[in-house]
């Protein structure tokens, strides 16, 4: 095996250790910095930015944008930026990346850290198509060349990661107030979540055809049930801005002619 290249690691929070670590257990030459000192066994420390950048690529993994832009230099000749914030802030440090002569990855890690080097780490990224250092973190999965994309899907997924814990919260607060223990219900909350998911292909078949009609469950059913459900948590003593949120939301597609159509038909709700 030829030697591997050096790579320097900027941010050594929780993900950006386990990046580093994750790096020395692949053989790499790794260099760390962070604004507080902090040292990483098998790795060299640099006293400031500027040594980090005289590695041969630079691995980016800062609380955010923020505080990683005053950190760019073009010095560095190839940043991997695992920094998360927005599709238009990654095109925007691709396009500094461009302008400087560096070449650009954006990625984005959708594991914890724990997860790093196992396979259920998955690193989206856009940009350079086959870029070496990922293969040390976990599966990489290229999106596309927009430079935006890897931020797109991340907050997209992470979104429905948020709305599914809540859901599950509201409903374990819920039952809960009868009584009801989490061990209890999450059996049944992850099996129904899993027949959930093989729904998910023919909803967005369905978003994309516009053919919002169903002999299933249309909106109105539902739009009555989430009025019902917002009622149970009221009635229970419950905070119910979840339920009303999403009342409201269904409801102002059923105003707007998606009474007799699926649920899929709230996504025109959504794109406006």
């Amino acid at each position: 095996m030829g030697i591997k290249k050096t790579v320097s690691v900027l941010g050594l929070g929780r993900m950006g250790s386990a990046l580093a670590r994750a790096l020395v257990e692949e053989g790499y030459e790794v260099t760390v910095w962070n604004r507080t000192p902090k040292t990483i066994e098998n790795t060299r420390t640099a006293a400031t930015p500027q040594e980090a950048f005289k590695s041969d690529v630079v691995v980016a993994c800062l609380s955010t944008y923020d505080v990683q832009q005053p950190l760019l230099s073009n010095e560095i000749k190839v940043l991997v930026n695992l920094t998360s914030g927005t599709p238009e802030q990654a095109r925007q440090t691709a396009e500094w990346a461009r302008t400087n002569g560096v070449e650009y990855v954006d990625g984005v890690i959708m594991a914890v850290p724990q997860q790093i080097r196992t396979a259920q780490a998955k690193i989206l990224f856009s940009g350079n198509e086959n870029h070496h250092v990922l293969h040390a973190f976990g599966e990489p999965v290229h999106v596309g060349e927009d430079a935006g994309l890897a931020a797109l899907y991340d907050l997209a997924l992470l979104g429905i990661m948020w709305s599914a814990f809540t859901g599950y919260l509201q409903a374990v607060a819920l039952v809960g107030t009868e009584g009801v223990t989490p061990e209890q219900i999450t059996p049944m909350a992850a099996g129904w979540l899993a027949d959930l998911g093989t729904m998910l292909p023919e909803m967005g078949h369905v978003t994309q055809t516009r053919q919002y009609e169903t002999d299933v469950s249309a909106l109105d059913i539902n739009v009555s049930g989430l009025a019902l459900l917002t009622e149970a948590n009221r009635a229970q003593g419950l905070d119910v801005t979840l339920p009303k949120t999403l009342h409201d939301l269904y409801e102002r597609a059923q105003r707007n002619g998606h009474g007799a159509h699926s649920i899929a038909s709230v996504i025109e709700e959504i794109r406006k």
